[in-house]
């Protein structure tokens, strides 16, 4: 016999409450809190079957797989997930509407496909018309490609036992429901059991399960939190709707490096992968450069990337100057800016300031510290910085320069674009010698603005 029980759940953060709450303590939102009814059966008998289905095991007596990954063909995206589809895994790929996180799942499902790899493609959200003509687009045919419009999970696990498929792709989480949850689909409820019961069948059955899940307008994956704990790996797909370039980002990966990002470009026929970014988002540099310009080596994960760093300095006609910044944090670029008064004397008070990253990545790290403050100097002296240098390292607080990471890996990235000269940390130490590059070490921010600006052809 079956119990109804009432509950109220927020829809943010998963917090439960016997009553209705207009604050949620646990998160501090507003609003969020929603009547959901659990039906909770009160005899219900474990299935000890499924349960111990596999005996414990010495270490030693476990054999691996030989095939335990499957390759997707698209080395970008097995970079991020440590070299590509751990069987048995449960991965949840979360992005904005629009970013492109159906277009490469049903492309990884064609190039899967090619290899003799049986796929399910579960679409809960469009036709199977619709994604007939996606495919059509993107050159997508195959026979071992089955699509499977449906929302009901008892439905879907019912077909993924019988089917057997070496791939199962939900698309999306937040649109899947059980019959043994009475709230409605995209709760937090339904949410997590679902995840719980498709990392089962993952995990009982052997077979890889990767999930789309949706984003909240603060860019955090929609659904409790708990939902990145249950699943084995969590990628971000990033990238501005605008932009042509999308970034997918290993947040969690219980089976490889978690630094490790992919590339790719939005096209007609779909994402085609970046493999030399650097010398895309370099393609439109100038050797003959305006003043206010610099090229900085930052870092994605442990891939070292080149970009174009533009500043603006010009007087302003408010009592309050403007500081915008693009790809680079603003309030970065204000503590940028308070070390350049207080330690060069660049007096910016009456000064509006504009930074720019080209290209339309966003650069969080310290490490492109020095290259937008050396922008910003060779904007407000009217000087032109060394075209063929390139910049690294962080600024703190008293304008010293401090030591970053992979830095041997920052610089074989900026000789084989052909720089000459690269500015680094002095207190970064190399293990390697490097020829046909010259490695200018600075302490201080004004030696490097002395050594920078200073160059000859």
């Amino acid at each position: 016999m079956a119990k109804v029980k009432s509950r109220y759940v927020c829809q943010s953060c998963g917090y439960e409450t016997a009553g209705y709450l207009g604050r949620c303590p646990e998160c501090g939102n507003w609003g969020t809190f929603v009547e959901e009814a659990e039906t909770v059966q009160t005899k219900k008998k474990p299935d000890i079957e499924v349960l111990d289905s596999m005996p414990p095991m010495r270490l030693d007596e476990i054999q691996m797989n030989s095939e335990i990954r499957m390759s997707t063909n698209i080395s970008e995206f097995d970079r991020v997930l440590g070299g590509g589809i751990v069987q048995g895994s449960l991965v949840l790929i979360a992005g904005d509407p629009g970013i492109g996180k159906s277009t490469i799942l049903l492309q990884t499902s064609g190039e899967l496909a090619k290899n003799n790899k049986k796929i399910l493609y579960v679409s809960a959200e469009e036709s199977a018309g619709q994604i007939k003509l996606r495919a059509e687009r993107l050159g997508v045919k195959s026979e071992d490609l089955y699509i499977y419009p449906q929302t009901n999970l008892e439905l879907i696990k019912k077909h993924i036992e019988s089917m057997q498929p070496d791939l199962v792709i939900i698309d999306s989480i937040q649109a899947i429901y059980t019959a043994l949850i009475q709230s409605s689909a995209g709760s937090v409820s339904q949410i997590r059991e679902c995840c719980n019961i498709l990392m089962q069948t993952a995990k009982t059955q052997n077979i890889s399960i990767i999930v789309i899940g949706h984003v909240t307008k603060e860019g955090n994956i929609a659904g409790p939190k708990v939902l990145e704990h249950m699943v084995d790996t969590v990628i971000q797909f990033e990238g501005d709707k605008t932009k042509n370039y999308r970034i997918l980002r290993s947040i969690k990966n219980r089976f490889g490096n978690t630094s490790e990002v992919g590339i790719f470009e939005m096209g007609a026929q779909g994402l085609s992968e970046v493999i030399n970014p650097s010398e895309v988002f370099l393609k439109e540099y100038n050797q003959t450069q305006t003043p206010g310009s610099t090229i900085i080596v930052t870092s994605e994960g442990t891939r070292p990337l080149l970009v174009e760093i533009q500043a603006l300095v010009g007087t302003t006609p408010y009592p309050a100057p403007r500081r915008i910044a693009n790809g680079v944090d603003t309030g970065r670029v204000l503590q940028i800016l308070a070390v350049l008064e207080k330690r060069i004397g660049l007096n910016l008070s009456k000064q509006d300031v504009y930074v720019n990253v080209i290209g339309g990545i966003d650069v969080s790290e310290p490490a492109a510290d020095l290259g937008i403050a050396l922008a910003i100097v060779t904007c407000v002296r009217d000087v032109v910085f060394d075209p063929h240098t390139a910049i690294v390292g962080e600024i703190g607080l008293s304008g010293e320069i401090r030591a970053v990471n992979h830095i041997e890996k920052r610089i074989n990235e900026a000789q084989k674009l052909g720089f000459k000269r690269i500015i680094i940390p002095e207190s970064n130490e190399l293990q390697e010698k490097f020829d046909g590059i010259e490695i200018v070490r600075v302490k201080r921010i004004l030696e490097a603005i002395t050594r920078g600006v200073k160059y000859d052809n």
